[in-house]
Parts: C-alpha cells; structure tokens; sequence
C-alpha cells in the first residue's frame, strides 16, 4: 500500500508560478514511476508529466516548457514546478505512483488559475 499526500495548489494569476509537491509514504520501494494528471469538470483526467525511478521525464505539449517535474528520492516526494501559468491550466491536480501492477492515486489539489 502507498499512501501520497499533495500539497501546494492554490489561486493564482496568469503568468504566475505554483510548485505542488507530492511525499509518498508506504510500501515506496516497489514505485517505478511517479507522476501528476489534472482533470477539470466534464473532462476526462489527463496526463500532465511524469518521472521514472532513472530520472526520465514525460510531458504533454500543452505544458512543455512550462512545467517541470522532479523528485527527491531520499525523501520520498515528487514535485511539479509550474511557471508561466495560464486559465486553461485550471484543474484539480493529482500525483499518481505506479507500481508494476498497480497505480496508487493521492486525493488531489485545487489550481485556479485567473486571468
């Protein structure tokens, strides 16, 4: 069992910056790849990025360039630092750990982004 706890969402303007954080607790040794998806009303949750246990990273287009994902193995936490952020960046945030059979997500957190 993994337990993931988020923090770090909140209100912000556009063009303004937000850093989740994401400290997983548990059985943590069996986790290959951790990650963040968003999901807005009526949609369909999506990935936003994700990191491997070797560091490889994985981004949609929408936020290339923008975003950036990171983790600190030694305390157990991985990190979404959002910049320049925009309306459409809107959504309930949550951080997933993938074991090989199985995906544990946290209970998310709220980004609002105003223009």
């Amino acid at each position: 069992q993994v337990h993931l706890v988020e923090s770090g969402g909140g209100l912000v303007q556009a063009g303004g910056s937000l850093r989740l954080s994401c400290a997983a607790s548990g059985s943590i040794f069996r986790i290959n790849r951790m990650g963040w998806y968003r999901q807005t009303p009526g949609k369909q949750r999506e990935l936003v990025a994700d990191i491997t246990n070797s560091g490889s990273t994985n981004y949609a287009d929408s936020v290339k360039g923008r975003f950036t994902i990171s983790r600190d193995n030694a305390k157990n936490t991985v990190y979404l630092q959002m910049n320049s952020l925009k309306p459409e960046d809107t959504a309930v945030y949550y951080c997933t750990a993938d074991q090989p059979s199985f995906r544990y997500w946290g209970q998310g957190t709220q980004v609002t982004v105003s223009s």
